[in-house]
């Protein structure tokens, strides 16, 4: 009778643990709508392990282009947004769906085509007017046209320069709908030019022939930011697990995690958050 006892015992036991452990699990876990930048960089494959090891919660990133990761997250698909758009983040913030943003980093966007340089453009330092030659010139231009944080930045630019590039889709100038790495692959394929977050082009190990050919310009700065989604308009959101993500980010820990981050010897990201917020 006893060893038929403990033989239930066992099997309560296992059950329990069956169901239980993954809920428990399922709890010290978040979701991160994010850029493919901060994922195609190794940024997140450095500094999770990190703070999965302070904190003991999993970080699951969805990388897609900040446009779409915003969506997303504006939805409830994902508990911390973690992009690089600074107007369309504040506005996310004051349309009710996040609850603060926060600085976390900094890089920027660099200009890169061809060695050879058929468009005239290497060594300026206003990308505005190398835009300009490139379309007086209808040199190849491969755009990411997929809404990201970077593609956003792109068509800033061409509408600084008075262009409309929707007039050249399909001749010189081309949409890739896709991120970075695969923008720049077309790119080299074509011998083309684009604009690339820094990091994912120290990253980018396909470079062929391509080269920065443009850099320096204070437009090409790059702020990432992150948001808590808002628990209010989603109430699974894991707001604590959430927050304890954001306050290890912006913490001295996470900021160094992040500076201590590099490729080849190159820093890729430069952490500058401001404890209050933005």
């Amino acid at each position: 009778m006893r060893d038929r006892h403990l033989d239930m015992l066992l099997a309560v036991a296992v059950l329990l643990a069956v169901v239980v452990m993954p809920a428990a699990a399922a709890e010290r876990s978040i979701t991160v709508a994010s850029t493919t930048s901060t994922e195609n960089s190794g940024l997140f494959g450095f500094i999770l392990p990190k703070f999965q090891q302070a904190t003991g919660i999993e970080v699951r990133v969805v990388a897609v282009g900040t446009g779409q990761a915003m969506k997303n997250a504006e939805r409830g698909d994902a508990d911390v947004l973690f992009v690089h758009h600074q107007p369309s983040e504040e506005q996310f913030v004051a349309q009710g769906f996040g609850v603060k943003r926060h600085d976390v980093m900094y890089n920027d966007y660099v200009l890169v085509g061809p060695q050879q340089d058929p468009g005239g453009i290497k060594g300026m330092q206003d990308t505005v007017a190398a835009l300009t030659q490139i379309a007086a010139k209808a040199v190849p231009f491969v755009s990411r046209g997929d809404d990201s944080g970077t593609h956003k930045l792109e068509l800033s630019l061409w509408q600084a320069a008075g262009i409309d590039v929707k007039k050249a889709s399909g001749s010189w100038y081309r949409e890739t709908g896709s991120g970075m790495g695969a923008t720049l692959n077309t790119a080299s394929g074509l011998d083309g030019y684009t604009i690339s977050d820094r990091g994912t082009w120290i990253s980018f190990k396909n470079k062929g022939r391509l080269a920065i050919v443009v850099e320096g310009d204070l437009r090409l700065f790059n702020q990432y930011g992150v948001i808590l989604v808002n628990p209010a308009k989603h109430t699974h959101v894991k707001a604590r697990e959430g927050q304890a993500f954001i306050d290890w980010l912006i913490s001295d820990q996470g900021q160094q995690a992040i500076a201590d981050f590099r490729m080849d010897g190159q820093q890729l990201f430069f952490p500058n958050a401001k404890k209050g917020g933005s």
